[in-house]
């Protein structure tokens, strides 16, 4: 999503640049370094207990990953940062009797945590760190996470440098600052003064990049002799890929052709649809269509589906068949266009009010100039045909799954009302939406984000020998995953009153156990303080009232 810029400058060179696809992957690098203009650096962290030299957990209703369904009571054992014992100890309704639990130590950490639910840690496929035209600095976005759960990111393009994003990334290993583990994911190209117009460039630029320490690339497109030289030389250095096949150049090599050349992951839904075409080759565009127009780009992306072949039919087989031969990923981020489909809906949840920055709630406004906010004349025609465009990617998305295909969990917030964490939950709404059940969305939310990083023997479930990356919280996120929002959900009580509950209680990252509610103030304090220097009350577009 997050790459395409408005700068006139770099606008004026746009025809140019289309007469040569040979640069397209050059001013998509210019577009990104505009946009994510480096933001500023997390600060030493404060928060969390630990790692503790033995931490006990007790009492807990383990859902795991492994496919298990829930079970507890379990105690679980922590020595440093990796799990040393998780053991059953009773039976639900029965007392536990002390001789089936693990012995505490006089310095042992116990945390009580009888009656409460344990997750392992999310995994966001498609984490952004933030961005300048935002306005939204680091300690905000990694607080926001890691109060919803989320212990690993996959920062793909890696916008604020890739000298920045490896910095923070050591910071977090070192659990020096506040913040989830991160994987760098430059964008192709990134950190050259020129662009790359031959196959033997584009393996240079890899193995320069491999050699930084990243642990993949995001591609937006090149021409194909480059895009496959790149892909070779990466998958010969054993790192993995993620592409967002944008428009520019996925008709000359759709999600079957990159996937085939090499490419482990593809974001959001470009270049599948085109792979399925099966009565054309191109995307059918209106005569007066103009790329840099947003609203005319989204406004056809949402009639996209309609154009694929048909659920069952010769060739929507074919495509899928050939992914799941090639162990391929999909990382749909269902919720970053959930917008499209109830503008309204989008712009009035729940958590605007608290916790999202003035600076970001403008990006979000009506906009010619701020990359996904096209809401030029957006209304009813738009959210239906969204709506069937959504309905065909779901039924593609969970067959897949079906089919035993891995998808996972990526919210690339930021953009078009969704909000680190919270577009996180809502990710996980979506794939239920979609067809998944409960413990289907937690296992791609977890062990299948973990089995894409090539971090499955480490992280995504909560097992003996892996590290302490856990969720806990009061209610069952089976039964309800909003549960699972900081704002948790409503609920009436026995009074005839409505409360809220939910929310995470603690998220435990390489053995740290951090209040999640904590976080969540400290996001609302920096959000109150740019209320308290700025405009304040943040107002629906159009709404026009002065400040008081």
């Amino acid at each position: 999503m997050r790459f395409f810029c408005r700068s006139i400058s770099f606008v004026r060179h746009t025809h140019s640049i289309m007469n040569n696809w040979k640069l397209v992957c050059w001013f998509v690098i210019i577009c990104i370094t505009n946009i994510f203009a480096q933001i500023p650096s997390a600060p030493e962290k404060q928060e969390g207990e630990g790692p503790f030299d033995r931490l006990i957990i007790r009492g807990v209703t383990l859902i795991n990953s492994t496919g298990a369904p829930p079970i507890g009571p379990i105690d679980i054992v922590v020595e440093n940062n990796i799990i040393k014992q998780v053991r059953s100890v009773g039976y639900p309704g029965a007392p536990v009797a002390d001789k089936d639990r693990p012995k505490a130590g006089p310095n042992d950490k116990v945390m009580d945590c009888t009656g409460m639910y344990l997750l392992p840690g999310f995994v966001d496929m498609h984490g952004h760190i933030g961005g300048q035209s935002q306005g939204t600095p680091s300690e905000y976005v990694f607080k926001l996470w890691l109060a919803h759960g989320i212990t690993t990111i996959r920062d793909p393009a890696s916008g604020n440098g890739v000298k920045w994003t490896m910095e923070h990334k050591a910071k977090s290993a070192d659990n020096r600052i506040t913040a989830p583990r991160i994987l760098c994911y430059p964008a192709f190209g990134s950190g050259w003064d020129k662009p790359i117009t031959t196959p033997e460039e584009a393996r240079q630029w890899v193995r320069e990049n491999a050699k930084s320490g990243a642990e993949g690339i995001k591609f937006f497109g090149a021409a194909p002799e480059i895009f496959k030289a790149a892909l070779d030389e990466n998958k010969k250095l054993g790192l993995r890929s993620a592409c967002h096949h944008a428009q520019l150049e996925v008709g000359r090599m759709n999600v079957l052709a990159t996937a085939a050349a090499g490419l482990t992951t593809m974001e959001h839904w470009y270049g599948l649809p085109e792979a399925l075409f099966d009565g054309q080759t191109l995307q059918d565009y209106p005569a007066d269509y103009n790329y840099n127009n947003e609203q005319n780009r989204f406004e056809e992306a949402g009639r996209l589906w309609k154009q694929a072949a048909r659920p069952g039919s010769e060739r929507w087989n074919h495509v899928m068949n050939e992914l799941l031969k090639l162990d391929f990923t999909l990382d749909p981020t269902f919720n970053i266009y959930d917008a499209n489909r109830d503008l309204m809906r989008a712009r009035q949840a729940d958590w605007h009010k608290l916790y999202t920055l003035p600076s970001l709630w403008k990006f979000y406004a009506p906009s010619r100039i701020s990359h996904g906010s096209y809401w030029f004349d957006w209304g009813t025609e738009q959210e239906i045909a969204w709506k069937e465009n959504y309905r065909l990617w779901m039924q593609f998305v969970n067959e897949y799954k079906n089919r035993g295909g891995r998808v996972t969990a990526g919210s690339d917030s930021g953009f078009i009302y969704q909000l680190y964490g919270f577009g996180y939950i809502r990710e996980l709404e979506l794939l239920r939406e979609a067809g998944f059940l409960p413990l289907e969305v937690i296992r791609a939310a977890t062990l299948k984000g973990a089995e894409a990083l090539g971090m499955a023997d480490k992280i995504g479930s909560v097992e003996a020998g892996k590290l302490a990356d856990m969720v806990l919280l009061e209610e069952n996120p089976l039964q309800n995953l909003k549960v699972l929002y900081g704002t948790g959900t409503i609920r009436l009580n026995d009074d005839n009153e409505a409360v809220r509950i939910g929310g995470v209680k603690y998220t435990i990252k390489d053995g740290i156990v951090y209040d999640a509610k904590k976080l969540l103030a400290d996001v609302k304090d920096i959000v109150d303080k740019a209320k308290a220097e700025g405009d304040g009350e943040l107002l629906q577009p159009g709404d026009n009232r002065k400040k008081p």
